[in-house]
């Protein structure tokens, strides 16, 4: 069958070859038959051979993390034939720790943990692939054409799990949330917010092209702008750039009691002039809270397909700039000026 895979930490090693193996039984009992592939930063930095790893005894790994599929066959009865579902993409280290022994997966102490198509198991980006019952999400058919969004959902899903029981220490009754970044995390981070029913205000540079409309689709604020020049305080951020100047900038902009979560991930190596001792002073003095926040658990996944289920599916569609046929899939990993989410097909 086909696949698309690289040899991890070679640059620009992509290929799509034709004669994948099956997927082995030892993959999981579901068969699934694949009908789409998100793409995201991370398949562009393992592209670029900045990280990957292959499974164990394998030169190639197989890509994809943002799967929708098709089930061929399930005999543990769990899924029907034709159902829609996504794989969940962490699975648990094996010895385990202890948060991975209580399906907490993605607070994971040791690092032994594997992920589909970024660490030890092949991905998604292949014409069949199989699951285990527990890391099967079944999606409502109404997503049939969005469900790859289902990945990245979890991960603000999460993200909004984790501010709301940080903010339930004390009396906390959030009306404002600050999102920075208008990319796919950003925005649904936007859409989760909306449904919470909070004053969403999105920050990004861009000014044309898709992403102002798609906030102010939401009801959100949209500013293109620096963080210091907002006008209002928010009680939660969710910061989605990774850009180091913002991460700091929002760090000092929370209001008193607020919350920040960190889901952007920074590139490193670039140094900024920065009062650590005011950040510091404002932290403690307004008990404010900043977090880490990345990938996402059983729980979370569920939750993101009851936010995706609720959402407008316009709007969902509208996030998606293009969708490549696998028999263009050069084309699809090469980023676009207004891309937001590009898509990769296999089947319809």
């Amino acid at each position: 069958m086909r696949a698309v895979t690289v040899t991890p930490g070679v640059a620009d090693s992509l290929e799509l070859v034709e004669d994948q193996p099956e997927p082995a039984a030892e993959e999981g009992a579901i068969l699934v038959e694949a009908l789409a592939v998100g793409i995201c930063g991370t398949d562009h930095e393992i592209i670029a051979g900045q990280y990957g790893e292959a499974p164990p005894g394998e030169r190639r790994l197989v890509l994809g993390h943002e799967s929708l599929g098709r089930v061929l066959e399930d005999p543990t009865g769990t899924l029907q034939p034709g159902d829609l579902v996504a794989g969940i993409v962490r699975h648990p280290d094996p010895v385990p720790c202890p948060n991975c022994a209580v399906g907490e997966w993605d607070m994971c102490r040791n690092g032994r943990y594997t992920e589909h198509g970024i660490k030890a198991l092949p991905g998604f980006a292949r014409e069949r692939w199989r699951l285990q019952p527990r890391f099967a999400v079944p999606l409502d058919r109404s997503l049939g054409e969005v469900g790859m969004l289902l990945e990245p959902t979890s991960i603000v899903a999460k993200a909004w799990d984790h501010v709301e029981r940080i903010g339930h220490r004390a009396e906390w009754q959030p009306r404002t949330v600050l999102v920075t970044g208008a990319g796919p995390i950003g925005l649904l981070a936007a859409l989760l917010g909306s449904q919470r029913g909070l004053a969403v205000h999105v920050l990004d540079l861009a000014t044309t092209g898709p992403k102002p409309e798609l906030a102010r689709a939401l009801g959100a604020t949209y500013h293109s702008t620096q963080v210091d020049d907002l006008d209002f305080d928010p009680d939660v951020v969710i910061e989605c750039t990774g850009a180091p100047k913002v991460v700091l900038d929002v760090m000092c902009k929370a209001a008193p009691t607020g919350i920040v979560c960190l889901a952007g991930v920074s590139s490193g190596g670039r140094t900024i002039d920065f009062d650590a001792g005011a950040l510091n002073r404002a932290l403690v003095l307004e008990n404010n809270v900043v977090f880490g926040s990345v990938n996402a658990n059983r729980r979370h996944w569920d939750l993101a397909a009851e936010a995706l289920r609720r959402a407008d599916p316009l709007w969902l569609g509208s996030l998606i700039s293009r969708r490549v046929p696998v028999s263009g899939y050069a084309d699809a990993y090469v980023p676009g000026p207004n891309d937001i989410k590009v898509v990769l097909e296999f089947a319809v």
